[in-house]
């Protein structure tokens, strides 16, 4: 009798298990792949070669209110540049490196980056930190279907100096990825979310609506 409720026990949670422990590799793009997002949208594939993949978006996937065509690195998709005209600049903004394959269970890993603002009546420049995590997976229910996805949890920490002071401003976000999709289906911003000191970065939730993928 023990032996046949621990064989339903293995029945019932194996696949679970499995999934929990999968690696989640980098997936192959191919030129005409596009997601459609209800606010951050849409992404486009336009190009691609051994090394990297171009991509079209708009609608601030990356900084927010943002459209241009960016580089993104194969093994990894970590976004590596961002094009201006022919020339290829270095992408060093937020989430760059996200989702930065392979995935695994209790992945983390961060960035770090400087941009310029207004803090108080002076000009300066202030230090991003982000760390991301992969902490499991979900069954997500979005516009565009049903999907297993894995989750990723987001910290941006915004530290800034000035005379006799240091200011540190947190902010926290969720995304799920979808080894199906290929991408990410869904995001959820923590309340008082922002990406700025100057309150010009705060975001809203967004869901993948539709997707198409080429053979």
């Amino acid at each position: 009798m023990k032996k046949i409720i621990f064989l339903g026990w293995l029945v019932l949670f194996l696949p679970a298990m499995v999934f929990a422990q999968e690696k989640i590799e980098a997936p192959v793009w191919n030129v005409g792949d596009k997601w459609m997002f209800d606010r951050e949208g849409p992404m486009e594939v336009i190009g691609n070669d051994a090394h990297s993949y171009s991509v079209k978006f708009s609608g601030g996937i990356f900084p927010k209110d943002e459209s241009g065509i960016a580089i993104f690195e194969r093994s990894t998709l970590n976004v590596k540049y961002i094009l201006e005209g022919n020339k290829r600049k270095e992408y060093r903004s937020a989430r760059k490196k996200i989702p930065n394959f392979p995935l695994t269970l209790g992945k983390k890993w961060k960035d770090v980056y400087q941009k310029g603002g207004i803090v108080v009546i002076h000009h300066q420049n202030y230090d991003i930190h982000e760390t991301f995590q992969v902490v499991g997976w979900e069954d997500i229910d979005v516009r565009a279907g049903k999907f297993k996805a894995t989750k990723l949890k987001y910290v941006i920490q915004i530290i800034y100096q000035g005379p006799g002071y240091t200011n540190m401003l947190e902010s926290r976000a969720s995304y799920w990825y979808s080894p199906v999709v290929k991408n990410f289906v869904k995001c959820q911003y923590e309340k008082g979310y922002s990406e700025g000191i100057d309150n010009k970065g705060t975001r809203e939730d967004w869901q993948l609506v539709s997707y198409a993928l080429k053979k």
